[in-house]
């Protein structure tokens, strides 16, 4: 039998409204690339009409359509990793279902795998976002850039490319929480880019929110890098060598000059900027910590319901 030479994993919550358009487009567009493929798509718990649909075009295109159904709703790179658990092809696409990537620009990635690139990451051009989500996503790729050793143009983008060996490596990493991208960046010996379109979203909204933008970009940074911690600890030097020369200029003071009362706002500034110092290290060693905690548990990242494949009676 001939071997699946490229396998599309595209994670589903909540997307009735934009399934139909996504099926109209993708199948035609990985028809046109005479490539033995299959499609798997991932629905992490979705609580609209998303799971019917899917497995209505599963009986459409039984020979190139399978799809996962999850247990619950474990998060979109958690979907993503089941997906990467059970795909058979040689090469891996990842794609969102909102359509803000085109199926149609798959094929350039691809190209680019054909030049020797064993990883290649999607590249938005002219983004449709919204203002203050393009400059969040500019403001944390620099951060993470400067913090950790993954370089990546733009992390946010879904559309990505994988080779099968990549995709072993992250199958055999165990961490409870990861950065797929990032993941694949370091395990990639060979890594490229290619710029991509982008569109707005077919139907429905997005469902990272400014906070959930936040917290990947913690997981990011906290899973790949120790320098916020060593950051903190020469901050922490630095201002307890401040405060002790502080203290010794007030000692001073009181000795030639007196007791004095000026000045006392100026010690409760001082004493709000170190508290809230603090409590930022803490909230920092509060993630590692928490990162800890959630792998010792070992519990499943995810489990799966069931698996609509050929040879499947569904």
């Amino acid at each position: 039998m001939t071997a699946v030479q490229l396998s599309v994993v595209i994670p589903v919550y909540n997307e009735e409204q934009g399934l139909a358009v996504l099926f109209e487009r993708l199948y035609p567009a990985l028809d046109a690339l005479n490539l033995r493929y299959e499609i798997l798509f991932i629905n992490d718990g979705s609580r609209d009409r998303s799971a019917a649909l899917l497995r209505e075009q599963f009986q459409k295109r039984p020979d190139v359509t399978r799809v996962v159904l999850l247990a619950g709703n474990f998060g979109q790179h958690m979907a993503i990793l089941s997906g990467f658990a059970n795909c058979k092809g040689e090469r891996i696409v990842t794609l969102d279902a909102d359509l803000q990537n085109p199926p149609e620009e798959i094929r350039k990635l691809l190209a680019k795998m054909d030049e020797g690139y064993d990883y290649v990451g999607g590249v938005r051009q002219q983004r449709q976002d919204v203002s203050w989500r393009r400059h969040a996503s500019w403001a944390m790729n620099r951060l993470r850039e400067k913090i950790t050793n993954v370089v990546m143009s733009d992390q946010g983008c879904m559309l990505r490319a994988y080779s099968h060996d990549i995709i072993n490596a992250i199958n055999h990493s165990h961490e409870a929480n990861t950065f797929i991208p990032a993941l694949a960046y370091t395990y990639s010996r060979n890594p490229g880019e290619v710029e991509v379109a982008h569109e707005e979203r077919a139907a429905g909204e997005s469902k990272y929110s400014l906070y959930n933008l936040i917290r990947l970009n913690f997981d990011l940074v906290t899973g790949f890098s120790v320098v916020p911690l060593q950051i903190f600890s020469l901050v922490g030097v630095g201002l307890s060598l401040l405060s002790a020369l502080f203290v010794l200029y007030l000692a001073l003071r009181r000795i030639f000059l007196g007791p004095e009362v000026d000045g006392v706002f100026t010690l409760f500034g001082i004493l709000f900027f170190l508290i809230g110092v603090i409590l930022f290290g803490i909230g920092l060693l509060g993630e590692y910590v928490g990162r800890i905690y959630q792998q010792v548990r070992q519990r499943p990242r995810y489990l799966i319901d069931t698996i609509l494949q050929q040879g499947n009676n569904p």
